[in-house]
């Protein structure tokens, strides 16, 4: 008899851990009690997962709990035979894995959202550079998942400030990825009377905000960062600035990657400071240009910075670059001088400019803009207003970008059209002082071919 009890014990202990039999018969309960009693042994079975184990579960996940291709294939012929609402049903059915469904149960659990946020960012770590699509599709059903119990009706607007709690403060410490928060001063000084935090929260991610947004109150636009981040800056009266300055935009938590926030959060911050503060009238960013060194220097990338299209953006300032570095040919030049920027600010201010230009609006990479954070701004309605040389001075800009910051500004009235044009044809809109740049970036970086000569008349 004890061994049968001992044996019994054992048992119920391996199931208690044993992943495939807990997600099966997750999927199988009908009462919604046992349904949150083993989706809490789920949970606590994954947090005492080593890694290797964690991947032998998302194996798991993918393997055993796809749609079955017989069952969609059926489904597809029946409502190809009869398109009814009733067909296109079931073929809905079939067609969505039963992951989703374990999902949704999983999440029904205190700390569910948790642990599936958690298990996102497990499985984007897992997936190698070289192997893109590995547990591809488990990636696709939580981000499915994700956009909608994140979506904006969920979030809630918060301002961050003197009165927010420590725990949620010393976050913000650890997730600011733009402009490293160096510590309380440097943080109290980002929540002073001139400068405003706000951050989405979740109700299921109690204290953890999932974005946040840094603003600065300035009269002015200004594409120097030190300003903005110097501790000891006077403190503007708020009634007084005229310009309110994006400086940085963090999303917090890798498993909600590529679930989009950021043109909520941006929306609802105007809103709030339209509200508090009339007076201000022109809304901008202060941004990085995170790819920029490294995208001068991928020669091998036929729609970026192709040894050619350099030669031509450097034709006006290739005699001021090749007597400065003391070389004949000016794009070699201009990579000798890059290696100690600051040294030849003189020199280089111009020709960066325009790369910095022919970056933001003609270098591509993988179909997309080879930068970020202008196609995150120009998706979401804003034009490209002004390239400042030198505005971030800081190591990390200097290596990203050779200390170029870039303004976009955000019109109310351009924002709808804008977007637009950028989502549909990939329109970028700038302002008349940019014109001429435009033209010449335009016709270096893809110049049109010869028109043939006519036969002379005989």
């Amino acid at each position: 008899m004890a061994g049968f009890l001992a044996n019994l014990l054992q048992s119920l202990q391996r199931h208690r851990t044993d992943m495939p039999f807990l997600c099966r018969r997750l999927l199988s309960e009908r009462g919604e009690a046992s349904q949150t009693t083993i989706a809490q042994q789920i949970i606590d079975a994954y947090d005492h997962m080593r890694p290797e184990d964690r991947l032998q579960f998302f194996e798991l996940l993918s393997r055993e709990f796809s749609p079955d291709p017989s069952g969609v294939r059926r489904a597809a012929e029946q409502y190809e035979r009869s398109p009814t609402p009733a067909t296109l049903a079931a073929l809905s059915l079939a067609a969505e894995p039963p992951r989703q469904e374990l999902f949704r149960r999983i999440n029904t659990a205190p700390g569910g959202t948790k642990t599936l946020v958690g298990l996102r960012a497990d499985l984007l770590a897992a997936r190698s550079p070289s192997d893109g699509t590995r547990f591809a599709d488990l990636d696709a059903d939580l981000r499915h998942l994700f956009r909608s119990w994140f979506n904006r009706g969920f979030l809630r607007l918060q301002r961050i400030s003197l009165q927010t709690s420590a725990v949620i403060l010393e976050k913000l410490i650890r997730y600011e990825s733009v402009h490293e928060i160096n510590g309380w001063p440097d943080l109290l000084r980002r929540i002073q009377a001139d400068r405003r935090c706000f951050a989405f929260f979740h109700p299921a991610l109690d204290d953890e905000p999932i974005i946040f947004v840094e603003v600065a109150l300035l009269k002015g636009l200004t594409g120097d960062l030190e300003p903005l981040l110097d501790v000891n800056a006077t403190v503007l009266r708020p009634e007084r600035a005229d310009t309110a300055i994006f400086y940085s935009i963090n999303n917090c938590l890798n498993g909600l990657r590529n679930v989009p926030f950021g043109n909520f959060l941006i929306k609802q911050v105007v809103t709030e400071l339209e509200s508090e503060f009339p007076n201000i009238r022109t809304y901008a960013t202060l941004s990085p240009l995170p790819h920029f060194s490294r995208a001068l220097g991928d020669h091998k990338n036929e729609n970026g910075f192709t040894r050619d299209r350099l030669s031509r953006l450097l034709v006006e300032y290739s005699g001021d670059l090749t007597a400065a570095a003391r070389q004949r040919d000016p794009v070699e030049a201009l990579f000798a001088l890059l290696e100690h920027p600051l040294a030849h600010r003189h020199v280089l201010s111009e020709p960066l400019r325009r790369l910095a230009f022919a970056y933001l609006t003609r270098a591509h990479r993988d179909g997309k803009l080879y930068d970020p954070v202008a196609t995150f701004h120009l998706a979401n309605g804003a034009r490209l207003e002004r390239i400042n040389v030198f505005g971030n001075l800081r190591p990390y800009g200097l290596q990203a970008s050779f200390g170029v910051t870039v303004n976009y500004r955000y019109l109310p009235d351009e924002v709808e059209e804008n977007h637009e044009q950028f989502v549909r044809i990939g329109k970028i809109r700038i302002p008349g002082s940019l014109y001429d740049e435009h033209k010449a970036v335009a016709a270096a970086w893809d110049p049109a071919p010869p028109k043939p000569e006519r036969d002379k008349p005989r």
